[in-house]
């Protein structure tokens, strides 16, 4: 006895979840064993697809099984198919999409990164696109992406979102007619960006594809050098707001993306390559600046030591210089600071204070 219990009750529990549990492999056993003999026997049937079902909720990492389930909703299609299918027969194809693709989201819900489903659900959309007409087909992406912009709601720095997301809208462009105006969502796109980044400015997913869409947008309104500086001025506005926290990292890698554009060897694919040299020479002062302004309070953020450090050696290459005697020193100065806020990259700035004392 053990405060009033008998000892053995907790085995005697812990024996019968054990047979439980061996009770459920047994169940899940038999249903993978049936599975495979229904496909290997070509039963393609409804029965078919809701063992698949079953098994699939129990184990969504079973790519196998999905395999499995491309197979009867093929066979399930190409029943319904003729060479001129009629209108019906295009609302059943129609109606077999969309209820596959609603069995799909709970399971995104309670595995949303698990790559077979999202794998599963970008080859039942490509169904919808090659065997519906472009109209429908339409309607069932634009749903999609929906459902993308309710699930990044939930859960706004999940990447496979993100990804997934950039596929369906290029998608949708592809299926949007030639007569429409809608046929970039790229100004859209930026708008969600712009709009995600403001509910969490940690979202490094958001700023990245702010990025992609950037070029997109200039590109396609024929943007002269005064709009793509104009949009410059706005990007560094922007970034410099968000930087009112400067222990973001997320921040300052879009911060470096910004400052290639000053970069003479990578400014051609930039947002504004024809900027010069005084231009560009303006701009860095003007960032190193505003990063001194930050350290003010911050003495012990080291991205902001890491960005004063890459401002400075990027004005001396636009120069077409080395650091001279007092940047040098000041630089120094930096990566001492460095040295001591993050030792386990040590060697890294070991090596770049040599570099600068040869």
């Amino acid at each position: 006895m053990s405060h009033g219990f008998p000892r053995h009750g907790s085995l005697e529990a812990t024996g019968e979840a054990r047979q439980q549990e061996l009770l459920k492999i047994e169940k899940y056993r038999e249903l993978e064993h049936a599975v495979r003999e229904e496909i290997a026997g070509r039963q393609y049937t409804p029965e078919t697809l809701q063992k698949l079902s079953e098994l699939l909720k129990k184990n969504p990492e079973y790519y196998t099984m999905w395999n499995f389930r491309r197979q009867v909703i093929r066979h399930r299609f190409f029943q319904t198919i003729p060479d001129e299918p009629t209108e019906a027969q295009l609302e059943r194809i129609t109606s077999l999409i969309q209820t596959d693709l609603q069995f799909l989201i709970p399971l995104l819900r309670s595995f949303p990164k698990c790559y077979w489903i999202w794998n599963y659900r970008m080859w039942l959309l490509d169904e919808a696109k090659r065997l519906l007409p472009k109209a429908v087909a339409r309607k069932v992406w634009q749903a999609e992406l929906a459902l993308v912009g309710k699930m990044l709601s939930l859960d706004s720095r999940n990447f496979h979102g993100w990804g997934y997301r950039r596929f369906v809208v290029e998608t949708l462009e592809t299926l949007n007619s030639e007569e429409e105006n809608e046929k970039s969502l790229v100004e859209t796109e930026f708008d969600y960006a712009k709009k995600m980044i403001g509910t969490n400015l940690s979202n490094f997913s958001a700023w990245h594809y702010r990025t992609k869409l950037i070029q997109r947008l200039l590109s396609e309104k024929s943007a002269s050098d005064e709009e793509r500086k104009q949009m410059l001025n706005d990007e560094l506005e922007l970034i410099h707001r968000a930087l009112c926290d400067p222990y973001d990292q997320s921040l300052w890698f879009y911060h470096q993306n910004l400052l290639c554009i000053f970069d003479p060897a990578k400014s051609s694919q930039t947002m504004a390559p024809n900027l010069t040299q005084s231009e560009r020479l303006e701009y860095i002062h003007r960032e190193i600046k505003e990063i001194q302004e930050m350290l003010d309070g911050a003495e012990d953020c080291k991205y902001l030591y890491q960005a004063l450090i890459d401002c400075t050696l990027l004005a001396a290459r636009v120069e077409g210089t080395k650091p001279d005697g007092a940047q040098r020193t000041q630089v120094l100065d930096w990566l001492s600071e460095l040295k001591k806020l993050d030792p386990l990259r040590a060697g890294r700035w070991l090596e770049l204070e040599q570099s600068l004392c040869s």
